[in-house]
């Protein structure tokens, strides 16, 4: 999701600052981000910048961090991550976020949606970014990769 929000916000003009684990910060450079922060060595919630739009693929903070980092007028998505983490965002947001907004990605099939993305692949405007490729009689390796957390783009599983 993320490399795909990255190369979309740039192909609409936005600027863009990805946070990411420092293994990652090249591939989000490559694809487009204007700006990197590797989260394990600062909290891009308290370095004193507003940000327009904040969308969490794996939204582990408190409501009150993400207001720190939105501008007055800023909206947060949410679109995976911890249950307890979502749950507060959505429930405590609307209290304490004033004019800003903190909402969960619900995604709803529009045909239009599916034509914009394919005529941005199309285009070149976004490319899947593919770490490793797998043989389906490897799928369990593929698996055992995927959760030592290091994955840095799609896992490609190849039936033939």
């Amino acid at each position: 999701m993320g490399t795909f929000a990255v190369q979309l916000a740039k192909s609409y003009g936005a600027e863009v600052t990805g946070v990411d684990r420092v293994e990652k910060l090249d591939m989000l450079l490559s694809i487009g981000a204007d700006h990197v922060i590797d989260y394990g060595a600062e909290d891009f919630t308290r370095m004193g910048r507003e940000y327009d739009l904040i969308i969490d693929i794996v939204s582990h903070r408190s409501v009150f961090e993400y207001k720190r980092a939105l501008a007055p007028k800023g909206i947060c998505v949410l679109i995976g991550g911890s249950g307890g983490a979502v749950f507060q965002s959505l429930l405590l947001g609307p209290w304490a976020l004033g004019k800003r907004k903190v909402t969960l990605l619900v995604y709803k099939p529009n045909p239009l949606d599916l034509t914009l993305l394919s005529d941005a692949v199309e285009s070149g405007k976004v490319a899947p970014v593919i770490d490793k490729r797998y043989p389906l009689s490897d799928v369990a390796e593929a698996f055992r990769y995927y959760a030592e957390g290091n994955v840095k783009g799609k896992i490609i599983i190849a039936i033939q």
